[in-house]
């Protein structure tokens, strides 16, 4: 004769954030005290956060559609609500060949050597060269050919034949800490260099690199499949602190858009590739005759620059005209602050 035991069930327990509902909101303070220029540290941070938003939508009314015209815009400012609240942004909605906001942006014009790089174009503020796509992008385009802007006057790199765009937010925006987001597709081809960066918004009165600079995304067209994020400032200038990651089976970052991102906080950056942390930057980390210039508002800046000491000269086989669109540009402040 078998012996059979009845065995009472298990009480049903509720998920631990029904019954503690302030444990994720302490586990997620708990996760960025640790702190520490880990990015372990920062994912498990982000799941936290995640869970947390996961817990609050549960609960909340579902949100209207986004109705913008021209249709709903990729990763949606709404999904940050809960931990993060938008400061700044554009959405780079118009006709194409409209200029984008010039309440919002300035452009940089002319060429080497104020930019300090070798570099090969010439920055204008031509249709040509920067404007709406009409398709909810802005378009900066590089191209091989001669303007009247450049006739007649000394290049200081290259043959004066090459165009490109560079935008700023200078005098018009600038914040310490968030998380700064550009959703972007980059160009490929020998010699290109685009990128979305910030700096220091004190650079009137205190010299590069004095003031910081932080590159959000730079990318070499001749490596298409990496992104870099760095810090440049006293004591680390031509090298920086330099963070980078690159796509699996060869893939390129060219091929679509992709999210790059930095959260900021003081003494302390970190980068991302699409939601994915990659790297990080620290105060403590920085060696003897090194100093720390990030604990100030820094200003946005978007550019396709061509040539240079780093990405090379261009040559036969690079893609003229070639594109930098920007889906858009968000920045974001901690909630609750």
């Amino acid at each position: 004769m078998r012996l059979r035991l009845r065995l009472r069930p298990r009480p049903r327990l509720r998920p631990l954030t029904r019954r503690f509902p302030g444990a994720v909101a302490m586990l997620a303070a708990a996760a960025v005290l640790i702190g520490g220029c880990d990015v372990a540290r920062d994912a498990a941070r982000d799941r936290i956060a995640g869970l947390r938003h996961v817990v609050a939508a549960a609960h909340a009314r579902p949100a209207a559609a986004d109705h913008k015209p021209g249709g709903p815009k990729a990763g949606s400012p709404k999904a940050k609500a809960d931990a993060w609240r938008l400061v700044w942004s554009d959405e780079f909605r118009g006709p194409a060949r409209h200029r984008p906001d010039q309440a919002k942006w300035s452009f940089d014009r002319g060429g080497e050597p104020q930019w300090g790089n070798h570099e090969w174009q010439y920055y204008t503020d031509r249709p040509g060269n920067v404007s709406l796509d009409g398709h909810g992008n802005l378009a900066l385009t590089a191209r091989h050919e001669r303007v009247h802007e450049v006739r007649g006057k000394k290049c200081g790199f290259g043959p004066c034949d090459i165009t490109s765009a560079r935008l700023t937010t200078k005098g018009r925006f600038a914040r310490a800490y968030g998380r700064f987001e550009a959703r972007i597709k980059i160009p490929k081809g020998q010699g290109l260099w685009p990128a979305f960066w910030m700096l220091g918004a004190n650079v009137d009165k205190v010299a590069w690199p004095g003031n910081g600079e932080i590159d959000v995304m730079e990318a070499l067209g001749r490596q298409p499949g990496t992104v870099h994020g760095t810090i440049h400032g006293p004591g680390y200038v031509a090298q920086g602190i330099e963070n980078h990651t690159t796509l699996a089976r060869g893939r390129s970052l060219a091929d679509g858009f992709h999210t790059y991102r930095v959260d900021w906080a003081p003494g302390k950056l970190t980068w991302y590739l699409d939601g994915k942390p990659y790297g990080a930057a620290c105060a403590g980390q920085l060696k003897h005759g090194q100093k720390w210039v990030f604990d100030h508002p820094h200003y946005l800046l978007l550019n396709l620059a061509v040539g240079g000491d780093w990405p090379g000269p261009p040559d036969r086989s690079t893609p003229f005209p070639a594109r930098m669109l920007v889906d858009y540009v968000r920045v974001y402040e901690r909630a609750g602050r």
